[in-house]
């Protein structure tokens, strides 16, 4: 996350700034949090969130963010906000039992990328590092990310999968996801641990995600994939106040949410939205498919309210950002896969 890209701090601001729902949640949640994984995409907005939420609340805490921390400069960038550090590889028992005592947990680790040539380190980490996560902390509350990748593809044009319908994983880091709840729900059951499993399908912001992948091709001339025509995607900043607003709704067993954006969005007006803004004309490959990867999330938006950047600022948001020479992280979603494989 470090770099001289023009802006930075501008979107990291606008990334992390606390909201009154942020804010009212922390006046009533006690205790320290603790962010797993701290060193991902949405971790470190998140844990910045949480603390300049609690500090305009009155009610300071800690925040403590752990991961592995390859990259030294997001460390020192997260010190310098306040947020606490704690070198640790999850995926070392040793490592997960050092870890400090905290009351409320946000589990944001995962791994998507790299499945197809080692699926057995995919496994290992989202089905294992959550048991031990469970085992170390069956006395707090634990939000924990999931993906609506666990779903099957549903009709393009209905509301998607509901968290009561059907679930089909398709390819091995879904099943490993689908893993990760099962056993997380295992643990609440045998320990009473209040947890919430929020099922993300996608987060977006100006660096990554699709909106940004999408609007790179139609800056540079690259023709955009329809084959997964339809997408959901919600503001990173929405979706992190969801996660942090979930440690209310924690419950054993686990509750299940999905949490993206209002409606479905077709890829190619997305596209052509780009393309007006750029002032040039999209170019397209293949056609859309009848059956997307989408979720239905009308039971977040029913406790949460509707998400406080609607599709429109996002897409301006992105294009002034990809206009401005800002930074691309060199996370790709592959949203166009349709057969699960990454």
């Amino acid at each position: 996350m470090a770099g001289a890209s023009p802006g930075l701090d501008w979107v990291e601001d606008l990334l992390s700034r606390p909201e009154k729902a942020d804010v009212e949640l922390m006046k009533g949640l006690p205790g320290d949090i603790l962010v797993l994984g701290v060193g991902g995409k949405m971790g470190p907005t998140l844990a910045r969130l949480a603390l300049r939420a609690a500090r305009r609340a009155g009610t300071p805490r800690r925040v403590i963010g752990a991961s592995r921390f390859s990259d030294r400069a997001l460390r020192g960038k997260l010190e310098a906000w306040g947020v606490e550090t704690v070198s640790a590889d999850l995926l070392r028992r040793e490592d997960v039992e050092a870890l400090p005592d905290a009351p409320n947990v946000v589990f944001m680790v995962g791994r998507k990328f790299g499945t197809r040539r080692d699926p057995a380190r995919t496994w290992a980490t989202n089905a294992y590092v959550p048991c031990l996560v469970a085992e170390r902390f069956a006395g707090a509350r634990i939000v924990a990310l999931s993906s609506g990748n666990i779903y099957p593809l549903s009709d393009a044009s209905g509301r998607g999968r509901s968290e009561s319908g059907p679930l089909g994983p398709a390819g091995e880091y879904a099943q490993s996801v689908l893993a990760r709840e099962r056993l997380l729900a295992h643990f609440s059951r045998l320990r009473g641990t209040p947890m919430a499993v929020m099922r993300l399908n996608y987060a977006v912001e100006p660096r990554y995600g699709v909106l940004r992948e999408i609007a790179d091709k139609v800056s540079r001339g690259l023709p955009v994939g329809l084959t997964m025509g339809h997408v959901n995607v919600i503001w990173q900043r929405d979706a992190n106040s969801i996660a942090l607003r979930l440690l209310e709704h924690c419950g054993s067993p686990p509750f299940v949410l999905n949490v993206t954006g209002g409606r479905n969005l077709s890829v190619r007006r997305l596209a052509e939205r780009f393309g007006r803004a750029f002032g040039v004309e999209p170019a397209f490959r293949g056609r859309e498919e009848p059956t997307a990867l989408l979720s239905d999330a009308s039971l977040c938006r029913s406790l949460f309210g509707r998400p406080s950047v609607g599709i429109d600022e996002m897409v301006e948001l992105v294009a002034r950002w990809v206009q401005a020479g800002g930074e691309r992280l060199a996370k790709p979603t592959h949203f166009e896969r349709r057969d699960g494989s990454y």
